[in-house]
């Protein structure tokens, strides 16, 4: 597992989100992410196991530091990934417009898996189509991901990782409405303040052993 945050240690956030992007391996789950936190886009190889990233960003007034986790997409790793889904205030679920399998797989695999695993009963869905910048090979059209999305109560975005198209409004749209949620705002800001009080321990206790006594 691997992991990185682009940005300092700021304990002064109103909320902490964990996020989770899912879909088949190659949607490019990976690449929306890198394009999110760091507006940087390239073509990345599958993610293997899970990776996460940390952003902070401010919306609707409020701080928020958002922990987003990748996840590998290939069914081997499921047992593992399971465990990704408990306390999710947010789940992405990718499919490519240009490989429709991948869209199909939504259903079949991926919406299962969040009704399956999922912790947060409130927890807010967003479907993503990624790759519209190939809209010459696409496979599935916007119509169906809007229905698929109503189907399964998910907000609903196409985008492109690629040419950044929508990209920032989708992590937008995604946390305006984690913001409306009650029950989202309580575990969020519950976890700021175990962060903090974790920190004043560490501050208060900053080692141990017998590393004071040297």
């Amino acid at each position: 597992m691997k992991g990185s945050s682009p940005v300092g240690g700021n304990n002064n956030n109103d909320y902490s989100f964990k996020i989770l992007l899912t879909g088949d391996s190659g949607v490019g789950k990976s690449s929306l992410l890198l394009s999110f936190i760091s507006n940087f886009v390239q073509d990345l190889p599958p993610t293997i196991g899970v990776d996460f990233k940390i952003k902070q960003i401010l919306v609707g007034g409020k701080r928020l530091k958002l922990t987003i986790w990748d996840t590998a997409g290939q069914e081997r790793f499921g047992t593992v990934i399971s465990s990704y889904y408990r306390g999710a205030h947010g789940i992405i679920l990718v499919y490519d417009v240009t490989r429709r399998e991948t869209f199909t797989n939504l259903s079949n695999i991926w919406a299962k898996e969040v009704e399956t695993y999922s912790t947060n009963p409130e927890c807010i869905k967003i479907l993503v189509g990624n790759k519209v910048d190939r809209e010459n090979e696409r496979a599935v059209t916007r119509e169906e991901g809007l229905a698929l999305a109503q189907e399964h109560k998910c907000l609903f975005l196409e985008c492109s990782a690629k040419t950044r198209e929508n990209v920032q409004q989708c992590f937008k749209d995604l946390t305006m409405k984690m913001l409306e949620v009650p029950s989202l705002l309580e575990s969020g800001s519950v976890e700021v303040k175990r962060h903090i009080l974790k920190q004043k321990q560490e501050d208060r206790f900053p080692c141990s052993g017998d590393c004071c006594s040297q």
